[in-house]
């Protein structure tokens, strides 16, 4: 079996065609959707960028595997989440199949970026740059094109190709940076009646802070500078947020346009029919929701949900399927389609029947984490959800839980907590029940609450937030920072004593 593993750094499930989308940013991937299935309910099960990939070529929750943020401990791979001595019931994804006779090659440069060497076990190759992430979609899919061109024709073959470009700040050509200018926004979610972000949202957001808010919208980058003048100076107008997504959409087609390269390639070929092709994301990113632009900061719907399109030889067309799964539920998935032994530590569980187009409920909830700029950790159910907010970083978020109702609410734009308590209830519960599990397997001590001593500050400093609220007129906002953070040292203080 012959198989593409298209990674998209940044992507956001709503802005994929095949789910809906009003703009033309992905007429390929929707290509490889409607000869399979796209699955619309897809979340990472950690993010961002390290504890996604972690989860997912681990085959394990960031909970068991130790990663979960992208610095301190919560960066570190737990030493039980792989075995020197090669114990089948501890692999790697690639080492599973690497070890089952697949050829195994990846064409990114995200080991490097997040000095995540344990990420290189298990691939026969590994082609890379020194740009850390900051290449766009031709430097990656020149070289597999050139790989693919040697071998495509010969079998059992896994191939990662990863692309940055959605992926702030925004880089691609000019033609495609500015590709939907002159369009209108369009509803980013599915089923929704209105664009979002919308003038009352951004107004509402203007009197938010920390990084990448309206006002701080260039906090962590060097000098807090906008990387070029495409970009606005910041978010003060409903103009400012389409620019941003413009930019981002641009961002997205351009990957596209070379996903359709590969696609081609193996169509000249002729193995495109019979080679496996699934695409998917890290995260996304928020534009406007819970204050955020450009960027993944909480553990909400914008930054978790991501793409999931599986086309695999010999399956149906089902083309959408709303079934809650998580992204490290391909890994025994894959296994499955291939007849391979699933790693009893895994902690996926197959959607092969949702390929088979038969019944597929999926799960009946999901928990993810998040691990940069805040600390959250939420639980979602195809119509609610739950933000438990473990450390609210530099920002203004002043309630321990963010409840919301989807279906009327699909922006997460009104808390609902404490008002409506036989819900919050409902989903604490859930929670509690998934933490519960994890601590049967051995996973405790839970490393996002081991990372809250240390806080969320690897991109920006409190003082540095301190100094910018300062200088620009906001001392009462810089107060009430103050205070806020003095008040989650004093409750570690009595947490720890």
């Amino acid at each position: 079996m012959r198989i593409l593993y298209i990674d998209i750094d940044c992507l956001r499930a709503d802005h994929v065609g095949c789910n809906g989308y009003g703009r033309t940013t992905t007429p390929n991937i929707d290509r490889i959707a409607a000869e399979g299935v796209s699955f619309t309910n897809c979340h990472t099960a950690n993010s961002p960028c390290l504890p996604s990939r972690a989860a997912l070529f681990t085959g394990r929750f960031g909970f068991n595997n130790g990663i979960v943020a992208h610095h301190g401990p919560g960066e570190r791979l737990r030493p039980n989440s792989i075995s020197h001595a090669l114990d089948r019931n501890k692999p790697f994804l690639m080492h599973h199949l690497w070890a089952n006779g697949m050829k195994t090659v990846a064409f990114s440069s995200f080991h490097d970026r997040h000095k995540a060497w344990w990420w290189t076990a298990g691939w026969d190759e590994l082609h890379t740059n020194r740009k850390h992430g900051q290449e766009i979609a031709h430097e990656i899919a020149d070289p597999a094109l050139a790989w693919l061109e040697q071998n495509a024709r010969d079998d059992n073959w896994f191939v990662d190709v990863h692309f940055w470009d959605p992926h702030s700040h925004y880089r691609v050509p000019e033609e495609w940076l500015k590709k939907f200018w002159d369009e209108p926004l369009t509803p980013s979610r599915q089923g929704s009646v209105r664009t979002f972000p919308d003038e009352a949202a951004v107004e509402r957001n203007l009197r938010f802070y920390g990084p990448r808010t309206a006002n701080d919208l260039y906090t962590g980058y060097r000098n807090c500078e906008r990387p070029n003048e495409n970009h606005p100076e910041g978010v003060r107008t409903l103009a400012d947020a389409k620019r941003l997504i413009d930019m981002y959409d641009g961002s997205i087609a351009y990957a596209d346009y070379h996903v359709g390269k590969l696609l081609d390639l193996l169509e000249r070929k002729g193995v495109l029919d019979e080679t496996a092709i699934i695409v998917s994301a890290d995260h996304g990113d928020s534009f406007g929701e819970h204050g955020q632009y450009m960027d993944h900061g909480i553990a909400n719907v914008a930054v978790h949900n991501i793409p999931l399109v599986v086309r695999w030889p010999g399956m149906p067309e089902r083309g959408r399927t709303d079934a809650l799964i998580y992204n490290l539920d391909l890994c025994p998935t894959l296994c499955d389609l291939l007849g391979l032994r699933t790693p009893e530590e895994w902690d996926g569980e197959s959607f092969i029947r949702a390929l088979k187009g038969e019944a597929f409920d999926g799960r009946p909830y999901l928990v993810y984490t998040h691990g940069i700029y805040t600390f959250s950790r939420a639980v979602r159910t195809k119509d609610w959800t739950l933000i438990e907010m473990l450390h609210p970083g530099l920002y203004p978020y002043d309630s321990p839980f963010y409840l919301h109702d989807l279906t009327a609410d699909p922006y997460q734009e009104v808390n609902l907590y404490p008002e409506r308590r036989e819900k919050f209830g409902e989903l604490a519960g859930y929670m509690a029940e998934w933490r519960q599990e994890q601590v049967r397997k051995g996973g405790s001590p839970d490393p996002l609450e081991e990372m809250v001593a240390i806080g969320p500050f690897i991109y920006f400093a409190p003082e540095a937030m301190d100094a910018c609220l300062r200088s620009t007129g906001r001392e009462r906002q810089a107060e009430e920072l103050k205070a806020r953070l003095a008040g989650i040292r004093k409750d570690q203080c009595r947490r720890w004593g």
